[in-house]
Parts: structure tokens; sequence; C-alpha cells
């Protein structure tokens, strides 16, 4: 082991008594019965491993090149770490779906709950909830003296969470936990005490934003350019022309529109509309499931049978990465998300969804790629074999590297590759693929758009409000004409583009620099090329900001 692997591997040792929620999230063990520091000294006590890491590796050469790969990943995610955090951005992002609260509510999904330890864990990490959110108060009151405040929406929204968080005939999240326990005598009355106490303290955090900290949001939630470049080289890993790639996303969504068209005569007839094959498609038993429990075992099928499928094939899918767990999440927010699994895999990489209130019947034709999205080729994949590959990646390439560009522009690769490969073969699946890749073509245009209050194109293909500044409401109207979303899914998308500006562009713009990086690949290697030496290839790399992906890859 090198002298970067060294350094990356003591900062893993260092970071994780610093983020205990964190060590959670990616299964550190030993840390289940704490939370993070969510308090100004906290954040800072953080901040300060990553300057004082980022000085190491200014003065550490690589002993390989595996190590200069690295040497590079860390330099560019850390440095963008500490750039957001100096410029004020991580101590006072509150959205619909980020901030400190979402992170410690959210790893109570993640931990283990069977045996006396791990209920003892839980119990003290729920009696710790009230502090840790006191602490994150007093950081937001100095972020917002210091001007950096959310906006008034993503405030008021958060609230409601909390609301629904709490509410007994709601989520209920933290009793409801408890209540599936069924745990008795001593440490059951602190499981129920620790629910108690959390469940009131997110109940008085939503008051908190609501009363004290929304009087002081923002009015208008446009970030502007310069705060938006940051956030969308975070994002990514790399630089983009945002000008040209707001064209971009108009030209693309046009071109995946006139191929739903296309699709769509073939559900129904030459010339059938995209909303009349949908209607087709959603009336046809076969594609439809009833109960969101069956509904969860639907996809955990299709996801163990897409790695029966591809191990072998067109991927060698490591042992471990062979189990995947689809779940459904305690909160009702209509978020789909992956969960990697823990370092030695007794976790496995899980799949959730939070299903919406009301809603009782799913489409299977729209989620057949959702499942290829979240699991096998995408995000489970990607996650797993990063995690086996400990003879060529540190622990902080296996654990903490995420970057949404690369992650999110895999999956939604992964959906493309995953047509290429003559899996969705059945035009009801194929136009699910399509749709869902209209949505993210469509974030591009609405994000960059809101984000910068860019001009509406006067020639743009779609007619839509030609000339004018867009503005949420705007963003609403394309969105609703674009996206065959139920309302309460596409509000919560609206929020979260406003509420998280550069993060959606990121698997639309990172698809597309996935298949950029293919493109140079077969341009380099001519004849030479293989599509499953390239995947294994540009995996074995481990996650990474796509701009050093491509130079790690133009040098294989």
């Amino acid at each position: 082991m090198g002298r970067i692997d060294d350094l990356a591997n003591r900062y893993v040792a260092d970071w994780a008594p610093l983020s205990p929620t964190g060590a959670t999230y990616v299964g550190i063990a030993g840390y289940d019965d704490q939370l993070d520091d969510l308090s100004p000294a906290g954040y800072e006590a953080r901040v300060e491993l990553t300057r004082r890491t980022l000085a190491d590796l200014d003065v550490t050469e690589p002993d390989s090149e595996a190590e200069r790969t690295a040497k590079e990943a860390m330099q560019e995610r850390l440095g963008l770490e500490l750039a957001r955090y100096e410029a004020g951005e991580v101590t006072s992002e509150i959205s619909v779906i980020t901030s400190g609260l979402h992170e410690i509510r959210m790893v109570f999904d993640l931990m283990p709950t069977e045996g006396e330890a791990a209920q003892a864990n839980l119990a003290a990490r729920l009696n710790r909830f009230a502090a840790t959110l006191e602490g994150y108060k007093t950081t937001l009151r100095e972020a917002a003296t210091a001007g950096r405040v959310s906006s008034k929406v993503q405030l008021s929204e958060v609230a409601k969470q909390c609301d629904s968080w709490t509410d007994p005939d709601g989520d209920n999240v933290f009793h409801g936990l408890v209540e599936r326990l069924g745990v008795d005598g001593t440490l059951g009355a602190e499981l129920r005490r620790g629910a108690a106490a959390a469940t009131a303290a997110t109940a008085e955090f939503g008051q908190f934003l609501r009363t004290e900290l929304a009087p002081l949001g923002r009015d208008k939630q446009a970030v502007g350019r310069d705060r938006y470049e940051l956030a969308s080289q975070y994002f990514l890993g790399a630089k983009v022309d945002l000008d040209e790639t707001y064209a971009w996303g108009f030209a693309e969504l046009a071109r995946l529109e006139a191929d739903m068209r296309t699709v769509a005569g073939q559900i129904v007839r030459p010339g059938a509309t995209v909303d009349e094959a949908v209607a087709a498609l959603d009336a046809d038993p076969a594609r439809t499931v009833q109960g969101k429990e069956a509904f969860r075992d639907w996809m955990q099928a299709l996801a163990d049978q897409a790695i029966s499928a591809l191990h072998g094939t067109h991927f060698d899918i490591p042992e471990q990465v062979r189990r995947i767990e689809c779940c459904l999440a305690p909160t009702s927010d209509g978020g789909i998300y992956y969960t990697g699994p823990s370092e030695d895999f007794s976790r496995p990489g899980r799949m959730w969804w939070a299903v919406p209130p009301g809603i009782t019947d799913f489409s299977t034709w729209r989620e057949v790629t959702t499942v290829y999205h979240e699991g096998v080729p995408g995000h489970h994949l990607q996650v797993g074999q990063t995690a086996v590959r400990a003879e060529l990646l540190n622990r902080w390439q296996r654990l903490l590297c995420w970057v949404s560009g690369h992650g999110e522009g895999w999956a939604l690769y992964a959906e493309r590759l995953m047509d290429e490969l003559g899996y969705l073969q059945d035009p009801g699946d194929k136009l699910g693929m399509l749709d869902g890749q209209a949505l993210r073509a469509a974030r591009v245009i609405v994000d960059i758009g809101m984000h910068l209050e860019l001009e509406i194109p006067k020639d743009n293909p779609f007619g839509f409000h030609p000339g004018e500044r867009w503005t949420p409401e705007l963003g609403w109207e394309f969105m609703r004409a674009h996206c065959r979303v139920p309302d309460e899914n596409l509000r919560f998308e609206l929020n979260r583009y406003l509420g998280w500006p550069g993060q959606a562009p990121s698997y639309k713009v990172g698809e597309r620099i996935w298949l950029q990086a293919r493109e140079d690949a077969k341009a380099r290697k001519g004849a030479d090329f293989d599509l499953k030496e390239f995947h294994r290839q540009a995996l074995d790399l481990g996650a990474l900001g796509l701009d050093p992906l491509r130079t790690a890859l133009a040098r294989l």
C-alpha cells in the first residue's frame, strides 16, 4: 500500500468518529449509538480534517497509476467540499431532500435492530436526537446572521415534512420504528422514551423553521449563476458550459419525445399519441400491481432476474453484490433511492421506495427501468463493485467517495444500456425508459433555467412561453406538460430542484459525459474496443468526479 492509500485510509479513520451517522451509512461499526455534532464546532472539526488532508495530499507523491487516480479523485472531492463550506453552503442548506435533519432522520432506516446490543444503540441514538437538533439550530442561526439562509418556501416545506414524520396518523417514524420492534422491559422503556423525545424534538424543529428561520429566508428560490456554477461542478465533478447544456437540454428532450411517439405507435396504432399509449398501458391488468408490498416483491423479483441474466455475460458481478434488498421506506414523500452495503456486506445494498399516501396501484411498465437504475447494472452494481475492490481501491474510495454525476450518470447510462442489450424489447417497458429519460432531460432545462432565471428560447421546439424568463410557476407548467408523474410526486420533484440546485441535471448531464467517455475509448482503441472490458475498467476506478474519470480513462 502506497502513501496516498495510507493517507486516504487515515482520513476515513479520523472521519468516522466525527460523523457517526456517516459511519452507519457506509457500514463502519462502532458508532451506531452516536450522532454527528451539528453545532458550528462540529462542522468546523470536520472541515479541519478536510483542510489537513488536502495539505497532506499536496506534498505526497503517488506510488502507482492507481494512486495517481486516487489522489486526483481526493483532491477534486475534498477541494469542492471545502469550497462549499467556505461559501456557507454546507451550514445553511435546508431543502426537502437534504439537510442535517434529513441525515440524522434517515440513518434510522439503516441501523441494525436485531438483538439487545443493536436495540440499545437505537435507544441511545434516539435519546441524543434532541440535543443534536439544538446544536443544528445554533449552526443555522449563525449562518442566517451571516446572510446564508435557504428560501422561505424550502423552510416551510421541510416544516411540513416534520409535521408528517411526527403525526400519529401520518408517517410517525420514530414511534412506528419502536413499535415494530416490540421490545419490553427496561430497554423497551428506553426505546419508547427515545422515540417520544425524538418525535417532540422533530416537531419543535418544524416550528423553529416556520416561526424563526422562515421569516429570515430568501423570498427568491433562484440562487444565481455564481452559486449555481459551484453547485453544478460539485454534483458533476466537472465544469460544463451551463448555457450550452441548457440549449442541449431542449434538443435532447425533443429527441426523446419523438422516440416516445414512435413507440406509442407500436403500442396502440401508427400515429397514436403518447397519452393514448399511456392510457392503454395503465388499463392493462397485466401491467398493474396492487398493494405496495406486492409491488416491492415485484421489484425484488425483477432485480434478482437482472443480476442472474447479466452476471457472466455482460458483467462479472462479484458474489457479494449478487444480493439486493427491495424495501419500503418508512416515509411517504415519493422518493426512490439506493443505499449501499455495509463495509462487511452484512447489510446488503438496498433499493427504497417512499410510497406517497393514497397510492395503492403501481404500473410496472413505468418502473422496469427504475429497477435497472437502482439495481443492476445501475447503482447496486456500481456501488457494490466499488465496495468489493479492496485490492484496487483504498478505503476512502470504497466507502466515502460519491459524485452525483458519476453515480447517477452511470445509473441513467445503465438504463440506456439495458435497451442496447435487448432487455427493453417490450414497447411498454421501452416507453417507460424513454419517459424516465425525458423527465431527466426536462430537469436540465428547468433546473438551470429557474436558478439562472434564463430567457426561454424564442425558437424552443415546444413553443413554450418563448422569450419569457423562467419562474417556479413556469417550471411547474413545463414539467406538468412533459412528465407523466402524479402531481404529488411532481410537486416534490420541483421543490427538490429549487432547494438543491445543480443536483437534478447531474443525471442526464452525467449520462452524457459517460457516453462521451465511451465514444472516446472507442476512438482510442479502435478494433480492440470491448464493451465489457470498458465497463470493468471504468467501474474499477471507483467513484470520482467526471473530469478526473475522463483523465483516468485516457491513461488506460
